[in-house]
């Protein structure tokens, strides 16, 4: 862990809602005059969209397609590389993945499933927020974890989360329904094998539950809304939080267990900013240089 320059991460899987969660992130920080170097997780895939279909097409004895979820898809050692120095150094080198719903850079000639270039962090920032898939992945080989001051985990109910990810899928990237859900199948031994074992390393976990029928993921229906849900949060030292001042601020909180607060989905922004914001002053004193 850094102390010159804090690194904080939210992880989780394709469609879980951790872009979300980089919004209230960003409010905050504007609003408390901090500097964010912002790090896309999808930067580190080590192939192109067009790279993987070509792979698993001239490795017909795969039984399975690829995934992103997966270490040997990503350069997990350039992503554990720049948490370790932007901790020392407050410098590091990123790129960004081009989604479909990156309007301005195709407008700029990228292309859907490429990378821009490799550049430099931006100068003189106070921490780095990193948005992704492998947060805090511990591999034989890679310990990202380590390097990370804060590490939030955002985890919906399974079914929700697919859900999710079908409705952004198909919608905003214009893929059909069964092309999302043939790639949430072929997925599915890395989500086990990478993904869900990171939220016991996190120091806090954000499971939003809906409170309406989600049987069946795979039926066409809308995403449950806010106010159809509860968020589950979990902490994994619940001896530095002031559970008191939560419950006070949150209407309809509650306690589920000792290190466990539920409140409503539709004040789930107002409780990450009233539970983050302390952590995040308190990385930034800690600073040696400033």
């Amino acid at each position: 862990m850094s102390r010159e320059y804090p690194v904080i991460a939210v992880t989780g899987s394709s469609g879980a809602g951790t872009t979300t969660v980089m919004r209230t992130f960003e409010r905050m920080f504007s609003r408390e005059a901090i500097h964010a170097a912002y790090v896309d997780g999808d930067a580190f895939h080590r192939y192109t969209r067009a790279e993987l279909v070509r792979i698993f097409k001239e490795a017909p004895e795969r039984k399975r397609e690829l995934s992103h979820f997966a270490v040997e898809a990503n350069q997990l050692d350039r992503l554990e590389a720049l948490f370790l120095e932007y901790g020392e150094q407050g410098s590091g080198t990123h790129r960004h993945y081009i989604h479909a719903e990156d309007k301005r850079m195709i407008e700029a000639g990228y292309k859907v499933g490429t990378f821009t270039e490799w550049q430099s962090l931006p100068d003189c920032t106070d921490l780095l927020f990193y948005e992704g898939l492998h947060g805090g992945l511990v591999t034989p080989e890679h310990d990202i974890a380590r390097h990370v001051d804060l590490l939030i985990g955002v985890a919906p109910t399974m079914n929700l989360e697919w859900i999710q990810k079908i409705d952004r899928d198909t919608k905003l990237r214009g893929h059909s329904q069964e092309a999302v859900v043939d790639t949430i199948l072929s997925r599915m031994d890395d989500y086990v094998r990478y993904i869900q074992p990171q939220f016991s390393r996190t120091h806090i976990n954000f499971q939003r539950v809906p409170t309406v029928d989600t049987s069946n993921p795979f039926e066409p229906q809308d995403i449950p809304t806010d106010a159809e849900s509860m968020v589950v949060v979990h902490f994994r030292d619940p001896g530095s939080v002031d559970f008191p001042f939560l419950l006070a601020m949150i209407q309809g909180s509650f306690m589920s267990r000792p290190h466990t607060l539920v409140v409503p989905g539709a004040l789930m922004s107002l409780a990450i900013e009233l539970i983050i914001t302390p952590l995040v002053k308190g990385l930034l004193a800690q600073r040696r240089f400033r």
